[in-house]
């Protein structure tokens, strides 16, 4: 407990180090690009068209989905927190590898490496998220007291995502096979995550309830649980019950983690 704690304190007292340095990085790796930053929402807008397409135009999506909601703005709901979740889980990775000269030449918090590969991608989701509210919005889709629940989810996201980069930048060191791993992965979980194909639909399945243990399922689902109206986050209470033990133990694991070997982290520049 001691660990989290010391942890929690060196975030927060970083925050601003945090974003500054988050900011920094996210503008130097599009600055040799014509486009810039706008290739931030350029990649996802093009992904999300093509996923339409496939699902939406050919394998039986264009029916309506909960409260008469259009299929396209039912998967935009998923897609956008998934292409977020997605990428900063594939930064988290590699937070601490790619860093590992400014550790070694420099008194640096290595604790708040993974938390700067998360915040990176947020003027992408903010952004992404934004286009959409008024798109749906302006379809006469308005706001009603279900949608506060949009900050809750964004809470939980982001608990998850740190909690992940920081058990997986330092598994990443010791063993480096763990990025092309991770990698793979995602591949597969977009499609059993819920971002484009409703894994819900049979609660009663045993497939149901196996992909309900999948962390990703409970933001995307919460975040259409939000915007769509349909339930509050305390109707599945049981369920997030298991969400945040899953995160937590996936935290504590990474802080532990974190704190036994980041004084050897140099040793495996």
């Amino acid at each position: 407990m001691n660990l989290l704690i010391h942890w929690c304190h060196t975030q927060f007292s970083n925050i601003g180090k945090i974003f500054r340095i988050a900011s920094f990085e996210k503008r130097a790796a599009h600055q040799n690009h014509f486009l810039g930053l706008f290739w931030e929402f350029l990649s996802p807008t093009i992904q999300i068209v093509i996923y339409y397409l496939i699902f939406g135009m050919r394998l039986g999506g264009q029916q309506a989905m909960e409260n008469g909601v259009p299929y396209v703005f039912w998967m935009l709901i998923g897609v956008i927190p998934w292409f977020y979740m997605s990428a900063s889980i594939n930064a988290g990775v590699s937070s601490i590898s790619s860093n590992l000269s400014l550790i070694s030449k420099t008194k640096f918090p290595v604790e708040i490496l993974p938390t700067m590969s998360v915040i990176r991608g947020l003027n992408g989701f903010f952004t992404m998220m934004g286009l959409f509210l008024c798109l749906y919005i302006g379809t006469g889709h308005f706001p009603d007291i279900h949608w506060i629940q949009v900050i809750y989810y964004f809470l939980t996201m982001m608990l998850l995502l740190i909690s992940l980069a920081m058990l997986n930048s330092v598994v990443t060191l010791i063993f480096r096979d763990y990025q092309l791993i991770i990698s793979s992965m995602m591949r597969l979980l977009f499609f059993v995550s819920g971002a484009v194909i409703d894994v819900s639909a049979n609660p009663d399945s045993w497939l149901t309830k196996l992909f309900m243990l999948n962390p990703f399922v409970y933001v995307i689902e919460g975040f259409r649980d939000a915007l769509l109206s349909r339930a509050w986050m305390f109707d599945h209470i049981w369920w997030s019950i298991y969400f945040f033990g899953v995160t937590f133990m996936i935290l504590l694991t990474g802080v532990y983690m974190m704190n036994k070997y980041k004084n050897y982290f140099v040793e495996y520049n």
